[in-house]
């Protein structure tokens, strides 16, 4: 008997799960909507929201940036010198610089910087979300006649996606910087090769998937862990809510990791 009734529960089971992940996504999308329709809406730059937008931006982003531009310069310059020492043992000195930037400034840096910005900004301001939810913050908002999304999220979606941004901005060109110095030392020789080498990579489509990789990882670090903060689903379900949030975080950044590879090589 209990085997016959064991495949219904399962199957329960498993309905259930597919409903929260559909929910979960769902959310996702409407609030990633919601936040762009408000941050086109000229409302939002009025001068009280305007000055906590600026606020939260600059908290988010300026202790960040330092510690992470040195990161990227060391990781250049080891990078530089792997790739270089390994093109002079095999003969491919040519390619050595060209790998470089394909691989640090392309691929690695934004990446990098999406992770470092979800782990120092956007996942600490989903925890501290959620505690405002918790102790209903939230709700007293709405009592008040103010939004919540636009007067809690938007600032911290805002400020996710400028540091985001910052971040991998300033370290490719700090990481172009590391790689010729790391290649031709401190004199001028090697620009002009080098301006021209880097304008054959930088071609307009990978111009342009560079900048839409960079704009798409910036908003999934953004949105995601922010919008699994924001919806209550029960004690029970809140760390597995938590946890689902940052593997749909991880699984977007692949898909668009995926897709710029896709669009760069083939």
């Amino acid at each position: 008997m209990l085997h016959r009734l064991a495949p219904p529960a399962l199957h329960a089971r498993l309905w259930m799960a597919l409903q929260r992940r559909v929910l979960a996504w769902g959310r996702m999308v409407y609030l990633g909507a919601v936040v762009l329709v408000l941050t086109l809406s000229p409302s939002t730059y009025a001068h009280p929201a305007r000055r906590s937008l600026m606020q939260r931006i600059y908290l988010e982003t300026a202790p960040i940036l330092p510690g992470f531009t040195v990161l990227a310069a060391l990781l250049s310059l080891v990078l530089t010198r792997i790739v270089v020492v390994t093109a002079l043992s095999y003969g491919l000195t040519a390619y050595a610089l060209e790998m470089v930037i394909r691989v640090l400034v392309l691929e690695l840096i934004p990446l990098t910087a999406a992770l470092f910005v979800a782990l120092r900004c956007t996942i600490p301001s989903g925890a501290a979300l959620a505690q405002l939810r918790h102790a209903g913050h939230l709700d007293a908002l709405r009592r008040a006649g103010a939004d919540p999304v636009r007067a809690e999220l938007l600032p911290r979606v805002a400020a996710g996606v400028f540091a985001c941004i910052t971040l991998a901005a300033l370290s490719c060109v700090v990481a172009l910087v590391m790689a010729y110095l790391g290649v031709y030392g401190f004199n001028l020789a090697g620009l002009p090769s080098y301006t021209r080498m880097f304008g054959q990579v930088f071609s307009p489509a990978v111009t342009l998937v560079f900048g839409l990789k960079t704009l798409l990882s910036s908003l999934a670090v953004a949105v995601i862990p922010l919008a699994s903060a924001l919806y209550d689903e029960g004690e029970a379900l809140s760390q597995q809510s938590e946890l689902g949030g940052l593997a749909r975080m991880f699984a977007v950044l692949l898909l668009i990791e995926v897709a710029s590879l896709v669009g760069n090589y083939y």
